[in-house]
């Protein structure tokens, strides 16, 4: 079996996420989407509502898996059973660090691949943190993450917990 990992901070969920894991299951069997605590980030949800948005958004789609990791990639990579990472690449500007940490990863574990994926066209713009900075000034969201994930958003904007 063909097992992709497809790990990310994921804060929140976007169309642009749900893009590519459909792609990367044209090439898998099986992806894991692995929803990272993001230490180094400021996430704007929590752990378990990044993971409640990722399950709700992927329900449906046979062969995803959604798990929260931690950790050195490889190593969970590894112990998943997966021999590849998935990562997007939307513009020149992710490249360089995507490539970095490519070889890195490979320089620790040679035996998992990074596979790079380029999402549609209308995705190239889009990322949470884009999402997030609309939401916050009053923007429309709709299409650019799942209902769910636009519902909080808007919550948020609104001083209300989602």
């Amino acid at each position: 079996m063909r097992i992709a990992f497809y790990p990310g901070t994921i804060d929140p969920i976007t169309t642009g996420h749900l893009d590519l894991i459909r792609r990367a299951l044209r090439l898998f069997d099986r992806v894991i989407v692995a929803v990272g605590i993001g230490r180094d980030k400021a996430p704007m949800f929590t752990m378990e509502e990044r993971m409640a948005y990722v399950t709700d958004a992927v329900r449906g789609l046979d062969g995803v898996e959604v798990r929260p990791f931690d950790g050195l990639l490889v190593d969970v990579v590894r112990e998943a059973g997966a021999h590849a990472i998935v990562r997007g690449l939307r513009a020149v500007s992710d490249f360089e660090y995507e490539f970095q940490m490519a070889l890195m990863n490979r320089r620790l574990e040679s035996e998992i691949e990074t596979v790079f994926l380029m999402p549609s066209e209308s995705y190239t713009y889009l990322n949470s943190t884009v999402v997030k900075e609309v939401a916050r000034l009053g923007g429309n969201v709709g299409g650019l993450v799942p209902e769910m994930v636009e519902r909080a958003l808007v919550e948020r904007r609104a001083g209300r917990n989602s």
